[in-house]
């Protein structure tokens, strides 16, 4: 029998394959779209809508408060006052205006 002296190529070509389909996969696994850097991402712009809701909840709050302190069950007569003066202009008749 004689000896061949060319290298098997099966062998080759599967190595090949399998290390060319394992870079791609650990590519993608850190910089694809559901990669880790995509969720680092992810997660910065969720941390940031979470401080932007909490500022808008603490708003609604404050607004549902003066809401309350305005209405016709429950009267604050400082507010009212303040309101008035802000919003309308009013001053009292013994208050001096400099401006």
């Amino acid at each position: 029998m004689a000896q061949s002296s060319i290298p098997p190529i099966g062998p080759l070509a599967v190595t090949f394959v399998s290390l060319t389909l394992a870079a791609y996969f650990i590519f993608s696994a850190i910089q694809g779209d559901y990669g880790i850097l995509r969720r680092a991402v992810y997660q910065a712009e969720a941390d940031g809508l979470q401080r932007e809701l909490n500022l808008l909840q603490g708003s609604i709050a404050q607004l549902e408060n003066k809401t309350l302190r305005l209405s016709d069950h429950y009267l604050d007569l400082d507010l009212l006052d303040q309101q008035a003066r802000d919003v309308l202009g009013f001053i009292r008749p013994d208050e001096i205006v400099i401006q």
